[in-house]
């Protein structure tokens, strides 16, 4: 039987909540779902997710993200390099990004970051994007969206070393004494899908050590679908079942959750007004 399986306190109901409670999606990729972007936005909409960040991995989706904020209400774009196709930055690369960073649409920086576990890059390329993403947030004042695969160490000391101030950490992996860590420096804590996996209860436990101030949700779209949506791709709207796994685990309400974590968003990314 799952363990994960949101409570029963947590409705139906409460899982259509009314379009206008505000839930985020601080991280998704619509260029990787094959609906329609505005549909998808639709029906993220419908299910009470109103603000979506559409993370770019590369300079050609970094560029369609700024066009579905251009284009679409409640879309927010980032722009950076994924840690996999670190060994594809360039001068060319690093200008574009940079330039585009000065676009009002774009509110974060990355995804970018380290990951040790794929090596679809070699460790010293990913550092050297890394730090160049870390100057670019400092110089921008835009947060960065951090990934980490097996690299905590690495991360933690590579945002030290580059006095990161605004700093997203996109599906956090961790276990409670990272969580803790992270939101110590003032890092926002990201949890996905994966929090509602029966194995997963290292997350469970580091999302509820995490401060309510520090604690994001996302759904990382088209990955990671919470355990009901298991073998689908994931959408934004499935934000709301992350939600309510992490009420269940607090004890709290699934609506204030959602006030708290839209609040979190907008703090950490303040151009999501």
């Amino acid at each position: 039987m799952e363990t994960c399986v949101v409570s029963a306190l947590v409705t139906d109901r409460n899982l259509q909540l009314r379009t206008d409670t505000g839930a985020v999606d601080t991280h998704c990729h619509l260029f990787l779902l094959d609906p329609e972007p505005a549909d998808v936005v639709e029906a993220a909409r419908a299910a009470g997710v109103d603000r979506l960040v559409c993370v770019g991995i590369d300079v050609a989706t970094s560029m369609r993200s700024a066009e579905y904020a251009d284009a679409l209400p409640g879309v927010f774009a980032t722009v950076g390099l994924h840690p996999h196709d670190a060994s594809a930055f360039d001068s060319t690369a690093a200008a574009r990004l940079e330039e585009m960073l000065d676009d009002p649409r774009v509110v974060g920086v990355g995804e970018c970051g380290l990951d040790y576990y794929r090596m679809r890059s070699p460790r010293e390329d990913q550092v050297r994007v890394f730090r160049s993403h870390i100057a670019w947030s400092n110089e921008s004042g835009k947060p960065m969206v951090v990934h980490v695969r097996d690299a905590w160490p690495d991360v933690l000391r590579l945002l030290d070393e580059g006095s990161a101030e605004h700093v997203v950490i996109h599906c956090f992996s961790g276990d409670v004494e990272i969580a803790r860590e992270c939101a110590a420096r003032g890092y926002f804590v990201s949890f996905a899908g994966n929090v509602t996996y029966p194995r997963n209860e290292h997350l469970r436990q580091a999302a509820a050590a995490t401060p309510a101030d520090r604690l994001l949700v996302e759904t990382d779209s088209p990955f990671l679908a919470p355990q009901r949506k298991r073998g689908e791709d994931n959408h934004p709207a499935n934000v709301m079942l992350t939600l309510a796994e992490i009420a269940r685990v607090l004890g709290d309400d699934v609506e204030e959750l959602v006030a708290v974590t839209a609040e979190n968003a907008r703090t950490a990314f303040p151009a999501l007004g």
